[in-house]
C-alpha cells in the first residue's frame, strides 16, 4: 500500500512555489510543439525509393514543404499558355531569358510574367503547393518534381509544369524547352512528386 506523506513545511510550500509553474509550463510547451507539427502526404506505396532517396525525401520535408505562393487571380491555363511560348529556347545552366533557361530558369520566367515569385532552383520551388505523390493525380498546371537528373549533390534536380495527358513542359539539357511524356523511362523512375498551386 502506497502512503502519501504531506509534507506542510514552509521549505516544501516554497519548493512547490517555484517548481509547480515550471512544470505547468513545460507541459504546455510539450502539447503545443505537438499541435503545430507539421503533417504532409503519406508517400505513395507505388513511388519506389531506395533508402537513401527515402532518408533524402524525409530531410527535405523536414526543412520544410507545402509553402503557400500567391498567385492571385493567375490560372493553369495563362501559366501554360506562357512557358508554350518558350518552345525551343536553348537550355543553359542558371538561363532565365529567352536566350537560354534552364528547367528552374522556365518556372521563375513563366511565373514572373505573372508577377508571381517563385525562387529560383528546383529544391526550392520543390517547397511550395500541396505535395502530390501519384502521377494519375496530377492536374494541369501542377508543378512536376524529378531526382537526379544530373550529378549533384542536391535532392531534387528538375522541375517542370504538368501539361495534362500525361505531358510536361521544361527545359531538358539536350533539348532546350519542349514537352515530354511522364511515361518515358528517363524521366518516370525520376518523378518523386508533383506540387499544387492552384
Amino acid at each position: 500500500m502506497l502512503l502519501i506523506h504531506r509534507n506542510n513545511s514552509p521549505a516544501s510550500k516554497a519548493y512547490l512555489k517555484i517548481y509547480w509553474p515550471l512544470a505547468f509550463a513545460c507541459i504546455l510547451l510539450i502539447a503545443n510543439t505537438s499541435c503545430q507539427s507539421q503533417s504532409y502526404p503519406q508517400q505513395s506505396s507505388n513511388l519506389s525509393l531506395d533508402r537513401k532517396a527515402k532518408s533524402d525525401l524525409e530531410l527535405f520535408l523536414e526543412a520544410g514543404a507545402e509553402k503557400t505562393l500567391k498567385t492571385s487571380n493567375t490560372t493553369a491555363s495563362e501559366l501554360i499558355n506562357t512557358a508554350q511560348k518558350y518552345l525551343g529556347t536553348p537550355h543553359c545552366m542558371g538561363g532565365t531569358t529567352k536566350k537560354c533557361m534552364d528547367c528552374s530558369g522556365l518556372l521563375v520566367t513563366t511565373f514572373k510574367t505573372h508577377g508571381i515569385n517563385l525562387p529560383h532552383g528546383s529544391e526550392e520551388q520543390a517547397r511550395y503547393g500541396k505535395i502530390i505523390y501519384e502521377l494519375s493525380q496530377l492536374q494541369r498546371g501542377d508543378l512536376i518534381f524529378f531526382i537526379r537528373s544530373y550529378n549533384t549533390n542536391k535532392f531534387i534536380t528538375h522541375s517542370g509544369i504538368y501539361l495534362g495527358n500525361d505531358e510536361f513542359i521544361h527545359a531538358s539539357s539536350s533539348q532546350g524547352v519542349t514537352i515530354s511524356s511522364v511515361h518515358n523511362s528517363w524521366w518516370n523512375e525520376r518523378f518523386i512528386f508533383g506540387t499544387r498551386i492552384f
